[in-house]
C-alpha cells in the first residue's frame, strides 16, 4: 500500500515538471533560434524482490526489481536546425549551419542562435535587452549607416558615393567595412548551459567558424513542433490526473482502515 504512495506522488511531481518544460517550448514557438527542450525521467531506489518460505528463509528466490520513486533526470536540448523565415528586416540574420552569434552581456560573452538584432542608443548592433553583437575582431559592431549590405559570410559593408554633382566632377564610390559577424561553435554541446532569452554559456573555449554561412534579412524559426508539444501536453496531463485520482483512492482506503476497520 505504502509503495503506491511513493509511485503515485513521484509520478505526479515528474509529470508536473514535464508540463513546465512543454509549456516553455510552446511559449517560445515564435522565438527566433529557440531550441526545443525535452525532459527525461528516471527511477531510483531500486530494490530486489525475493520469495521465501513462511518459516524457513533459506534459498530465497529472486522475483523482480522494483523502483519506488520516479523523478526527472535532466532536460536535453534539441539543437536541430530550424526552418527559415524571410523577414526583409535589415537587422535580421540566420545561420544556415551549426554555430552561434556572440553577444557581449554584463555577465560576460554569451552565445545565441537568435539573429533578431537591432541598434542600441549608441549605434551598436545589439540583441534587444541582452547586449551588443561582437564582430570577428572581438569588438561590438557600430552601425553608423543603415544603407549597408551583408554578404553570405557576415561581412557588413557600406558603399558611399561622393562627387558627381556636375558634369565636370566624376563620382567616386568608397566601400567602408563596418565589421564582420563573429560566429563560433563548440566541440561538446552537452556542456552548453541554456539561460534565459535563448542565450547559452559554457566553460569551453569557442572555436571560430571560418566563412560562416549567414543568411541576411532572414530569421531561423524555433524547432518546436506545436502538434507534437500538444500531444505531449495532453499525455502528461492525463497521466497526472490519473495518478491524482488513484492517490485519492489510496487515501480513502487508509482512512476507512483507520476508522471503520480499526473499531473491530
Amino acid at each position: 500500500m505504502y509503495q503506491g504512495f511513493y509511485n503515485l506522488t513521484s509520478g505526479m511531481l515528474t509529470q508536473s515538471r514535464n508540463l513546465n518544460v512543454i509549456s516553455n517550448n510552446m511559449v517560445n514557438v515564435q522565438t527566433a533560434g529557440y531550441k526545443r527542450d525535452k525532459m527525461v525521467s528516471t527511477t531510483f531506489q531500486e530494490e530486489m524482490l525475493y520469495r521465501t518460505g513462511k518459516r524457513y528463509k533459506e534459498g530465497a528466490e529472486e522475483l523482480a526489481t522494483t523502483s519506488k520513486i520516479r523523478t526527472a533526470e535532466r532536460t536535453y536540448v534539441n539543437y536541430e536546425q530550424g526552418s527559415f523565415d524571410v523577414t526583409d528586416g535589415i537587422f535580421d540574420f540566420a545561420l544556415a549551419e551549426k554555430g552561434f552569434f556572440c553577444i557581449q552581456t554584463p555577465m560576460g560573452v554569451r552565445y545565441t542562435r537568435n539573429g533578431s538584432f537591432c541598434v542600441d542608443d549608441e549605434g551598436y548592433l545589439s540583441l534587444n535587452g541582452m547586449g551588443r553583437v561582437l564582430g570577428s575582431d572581438g569588438q561590438p559592431i557600430a552601425i553608423d549607416n543603415e544603407n549597408f549590405t551583408v554578404d553570405g559570410r557576415g561581412n557588413i559593408r557600406v558603399s558611399v558615393t561622393t562627387g558627381g554633382g556636375s558634369e565636370d566632377e566624376a563620382a567616386t564610390t568608397e566601400v567602408h567595412e563596418l565589421g564582420t559577424l563573429r560566429v563560433v561553435d563548440f566541440e561538446d554541446y552537452e556542456q552548453l548551459h541554456k539561460e534565459d532569452y535563448g542565450l547559452y554559456s559554457t566553460g569551453q573555449a569557442p572555436q571560430e567558424v571560418e566563412n560562416p554561412p549567414i543568411v541576411w534579412r532572414t530569421l531561423e524559426r524555433s524547432n518546436v513542433d506545436m502538434v507534437e508539444e500538444m500531444v505531449s501536453m495532453m499525455t502528461s496531463q492525463r497521466a497526472l490526473q490519473s495518478a491524482a485520482q488513484v492517490l485519492k483512492m489510496y487515501d480513502q482506503l487508509l482512512s476507512k482502515a483507520a476508522t471503520d476497520v480499526g473499531r473491530l
